[in-house]
């Protein structure tokens, strides 16, 4: 009986966790290509992930690189990932990646001929994450 608390509590401690994962997990572009595709995923206010079609093992992971939003954790979190999503979701973006951080591509994205991170700044996103 204790061991079946147990496992119960430790899948409930998982599960959110793994349903919070990214779902992207194509191959990262190298630094300096240019890259493009329909954002599929937004994991927070300067996450999101970019790709051809509906398989997430074609969506790159990419972080803004001229827009740092507060963590999802903090004041102003949760609204960023809505304003970003908001501006972005189901949208053609070309991008240019600068280098690799973790397991994503810092990049700059442009939706039309302006880049995203002045996008959110001019709808009165809030910076100051890491």
């Amino acid at each position: 009986m204790v061991r079946w608390l147990v496992v119960a509590v430790l899948f409930s401690l998982v599960l959110p966790l793994i349903a919070r994962a990214d779902p992207c997990t194509a191959r990262l572009p190298s630094p300096n290509v240019r890259f493009e595709g329909t954002v599929r995923y937004v994991g927070d206010g300067d996450s999101l992930c970019v790709g051809p079609g509906g398989d997430p093992s074609t969506w790159i992971e990419v972080r803004l690189a001229d827009f740092s939003a507060p963590e999802l954790h903090d004041p102003g979190g949760r609204q960023a990932k809505a304003m970003l999503a908001d501006l972005t979701f189901g949208r053609h973006l070309v991008c240019r990646g600068q280098k690799h951080s973790y397991d994503r591509v810092v990049a700059y994205c442009l939706l039309g001929s302006r880049s995203v991170g002045d996008l959110l700044r001019a709808r009165g996103g809030v910076e100051g994450g890491n």
